[in-house]
């Protein structure tokens, strides 16, 4: 599949991650083969989901799983639940996800999965019975040695909790290996709600340098879910000053600074952030173009984009959601010299503490949060050192160095 020249779809997520890999080969001088094969996932599995609702009518969802790449280990990825969740979305994922595995250097694969719903529209046992029912269409293509699930966008512990009994009924799995992110009674890791958060600090952290920033930098958050509610937090307490915050309906901005904590829990009180006490109400798209040291990209893909990169202010883009920028617009950055910590680096530390949870429950074991973190902290700052060493060499961004090592070990697992 020769994507090359395949002008940008800001609709087809999977066909900017395409791009990307093509123009990462093109750097590092890669076969043309590796492509190709990342071209294909090896299973799209799509399925109807009949859910009695509570007024006792029945209502059928669309649910998905797509198997994308298991040549280093078993699937790997999340389920989210998500009124504009489809096939290609989640097939996107699932690519990023196999690119993020590699990258960490962990031995999982990627994969994803979906469904079609807005669960804020559907009461706790509908949301616990639509749970169950993923699994009971899904349960014969999941497994610890097969595909590992994990939470995503809507998806939470306790949705794990419900999935992972589900699988168990189904199948009588007694290593409770299968689903990740699950609450710490039910087998999950310690540390694997801050992850993601936290993992994109530590890559932050071991590159402020060479990117040229201190502590006290300035930081912006488009996305007030786990991640970017944890990443704020972990930020602030860090000594830097979190100056704007959005969540899917509104977005706040102090120059002087924003209490992410007191933000929070205005917003659960409200429902939104709009009104905060001291800040101005700003909108999602304003939030991307204000002055700040770091812009953190932490909602949905297809943010920074041809028609926005060239106003975007920021001295570095960390990527914590799941591609944000599209191809297009890493070339603006690029020439603007702003650097951006890619997401298949910048987000992985919730896959890679999700693996640790797989080993954990495969051994019987449960790691302190302490040796977590260690883990969780030695295989990023390796990671991240190694990426931008390989961009530096190659005159070239963080994404393409990133996609370059993802591709070359990739490359070496499908030649074994």
């Amino acid at each position: 599949m020769d994507i090359t020249n395949t002008p940008e779809h800001k609709t087809d997520p999977f066909t900017n991650a395409l791009a990307q890999l093509a123009r990462a080969r093109t750097a590092g001088n890669l076969k043309s083969d590796i492509i190709e094969r990342m071209s294909f996932p090896e299973r799209e599995i799509r399925v109807s989901i009949p859910v009695k609702m509570d007024d006792g009518t029945i209502k059928i969802f669309e649910g998905y799983r797509v198997q994308h790449s298991s040549a280093r280990g078993p699937y790997k990825g999340g389920i989210r639940f998500h009124p504009q969740t489809d096939i290609n979305e989640v097939k996107s994922l699932a690519l990023w996800m196999t690119l993020k595995t590699a990258v960490a250097n962990i031995p999982m694969g990627g994969g994803k999965g979906g469904i079609t719903v807005d669960p804020k529209s559907l009461s706790r046992d509908e949301l616990e019975r639509l749970s169950r029912g993923w699994v009971k269409a899904l349960y014969r293509d999941l497994g610890p040695k097969i595909d590992v699930p994990a939470p995503d966008v809507n998806t939470t512990p306790e949705i794990m909790s419900w999935m992972a009994d589900e699988y168990a009924t189904l199948t009588g799995d007694t290593t409770n290996a299968t689903f990740t992110g699950k609450p710490l009674e039910k087998g999950g890791s310690e540390g694997r709600d801050k992850a993601t958060g936290l993992g994109g600090f530590m890559v932050f952290n071991v590159l402020k340098d060479v990117l040229g920033l201190e502590i006290g930098a300035r930081i912006a958050i488009q996305g007030m879910g786990n991640v970017g509610s944890f990443a704020a937090h972990i930020f602030a307490e860090q000594g830097y000053k979190v100056i704007a915050l959005s969540d899917s309906k509104s977005g706040i901005y102090n120059s002087e600074g924003i209490d992410s904590k007191a933000a929070e829990k205005y917003k659960k009180a409200h429902g939104s952030l709009k009104g905060f006490p001291g800040a101005k109400d700003i909108t999602n798209a304003e939030l991307l173009l204000l002055e700040t040291d770091v812009l953190i990209p932490a909602a949905l893909e297809n943010q920074i984009t041809e028609e926005n990169a060239g106003q975007i202010k920021a001295k570095v883009v960390l990527e914590l959601a799941n591609g944000p920028t599209t191809p297009s617009a890493d070339d603006i950055l690029f020439k603007k010299n702003i650097p951006v910590i890619p997401d298949i680096l910048a987000n992985s530390g919730g896959v890679i503490v999700s693996s640790f949870e797989w080993k954990q429950n495969l051994t019987n074991e449960h790691w302190s949060e302490t040796v977590v973190r260690e883990r969780l902290k030695e295989i990023l700052e390796r990671e991240a050192r190694e990426i931008w060493k390989r961009a530096s060499y190659l005159a070239t961004d963080m994404r393409r160095g990133a996609c370059i090592i993802a591709l070359k070990r990739l490359s070496a697992a499908l030649h074994l």
